[in-house]
């Protein structure tokens, strides 16, 4: 019988250095809706993501019409943008129904968006602090922007310069899109 107890505390043991050492993927996140309610990066599982930290009032907001571009061109091959309104710079407006408002009327923005989220610094968002501790960057202004794989694996980080439509991300997305959820 005490065989039977040391093999049992033994796999347990081990079960749970297994599920400490287990791979975080971007299916492990999920951000406050601005819908309320959560936005589970899970349900995206399989799909190429571009995740991307939006502001109201920057220079860069116009991007948001290229990035709905991408959604509407790109969706049913299996791209999803998502993007995450943050106030880290000092440009976003300060509540949610603000933010979803602008970027419906002004934009046309039918993407899923989380609610205003930390992106950096103190309070990051669970996320965020992820890429940070898996590829040392994190967002330097607004509309920066990290591409997840079907697998759920960082495959880039991208600066508010690099452009929705412009030829460094859209090679990295083809990419992504092209590889199988195998």
């Amino acid at each position: 019988m005490a065989d039977a107890t040391r093999r049992m505390v033994l796999i347990a043991a081990l079960g749970v250095g297994m599920a400490a050492d287990k791979e975080r993927l971007a299916w492990d996140f999920a951000f406050p809706s601005i819908d309320e309610g959560t936005l589970d990066f899970a349900q995206f599982r399989g799909r190429v993501l571009l995740v991307v930290n939006t502001a109201s009032s920057c220079g860069y907001t116009y991007q948001y019409e290229g990035l709905e571009k991408l959604q509407k061109a790109d969706s049913l091959r299996g791209l999803t943008v998502i993007g995450v309104p943050s106030q880290d710079f000092n440009q976003e407006s300060a509540d949610n129904k603000t933010v979803k408002t602008f970027c419906e009327n002004t934009f046309g923005v039918e993407f899923p968006m989380a609610g205003i989220a930390h992106v950096r610094g103190a309070g990051v968002a669970p996320f965020y602090g992820w890429v940070r501790e898996q590829r040392r960057w994190e967002p330097s202004w607004n509309f920066n922007k990290v591409l997840i794989g079907r697998d759920g694996r960082i495959a880039g980080t991208f600066g508010a310069g690099d452009e929705p439509q412009g030829p460094k991300l859209r090679q990295a997305i083809e990419v992504e899109l092209a590889k199988s959820t195998g």
